[in-house]
């Protein structure tokens, strides 16, 4: 009966493994919505050239991209590099002694007591993160003073599994160049995931029991 159940309870991990979505928890479903507008255009001004109520607007755009639903192609030259280091020393002495008069018989060296204590301890922490590709996403959402709300996302189905990649953010249109393309550091609030599944992924992760026992483990 034991048996049985050891060897169904690696059937019924490997079972649910399989039956989950396979897009990983934490990346989202569905892009985010474009933000409802939180600004009000000026009224227009009669018989004037200049329109403030027509927004941005460049003396020359050719085939820049510009209006909802144009696509604009994100580089992505994420690169990010962390690094901390803490260290912590301590260090406590204390002695007592006492002194009793001579009649009582007792040695004066068995009545003093010192104690002490230390500690050191040091830890360093570094982390690399590095991003490259290109990704062309659509303006969901144009802005009288010349920014656009962007988003797209890519998924790849490569032989060992899938890659995920989304992007989100705001973008000034004055910064997009004749290809329509743009840097992914002129993207403000931006909100870049990438995650995947397959093979090559779930080699780089424990495994449950591993995890199992990282939780459960005092050390």
């Amino acid at each position: 009966m034991n048996t049985r159940i050891l060897i169904a309870l690696p059937i019924a991990f490997a079972l649910a493994a399989c039956g989950a979505s396979t897009r990983p928890a934490g990346f989202a479903a569905a892009l985010p919505p474009a933000p409802p507008p939180t600004y009000a255009a000026p009224p227009s001004t009669d018989g004037a050239i200049y329109q403030a109520s027509h927004g941005y607007a460049p003396l020359y755009n050719g085939n820049r991209a510009s209006q909802v639903g144009d696509l604009v192609t994100i580089v992505l030259v994420e690169r990010t590099v962390t690094s901390k280091a803490t260290s912590s020393k301590t260090t406590r002495d204390g002695s007592a002694g006492l002194t009793l008069p001579d009649f009582v018989g007792i040695d004066q060296g068995d009545l003093s007591a010192s104690a002490g204590s230390s500690f050191n301890g040091q830890g360093n922490a570094a982390q690399t993160s590095t991003l490259r590709g290109d990704l062309t996403v659509t303006i969901a959402d144009v802005r009288p003073n010349g920014t656009a709300f962007v988003r797209g996302e890519k998924v790849m189905q490569l032989s060992q599994g899938e890659e995920w990649v989304q992007v989100s953010g705001i973008i000034r249109l004055a910064d997009i160049d004749q290809d329509n393309r743009i840097s992914s550091i002129r993207v403000a609030d931006a909100r870049i995931s990438y995650s995947g599944e397959g093979a090559v992924q779930q080699s780089s992760r424990p495994g449950w029991l591993s995890r199992f026992f990282n939780v459960v483990s005092p050390f």
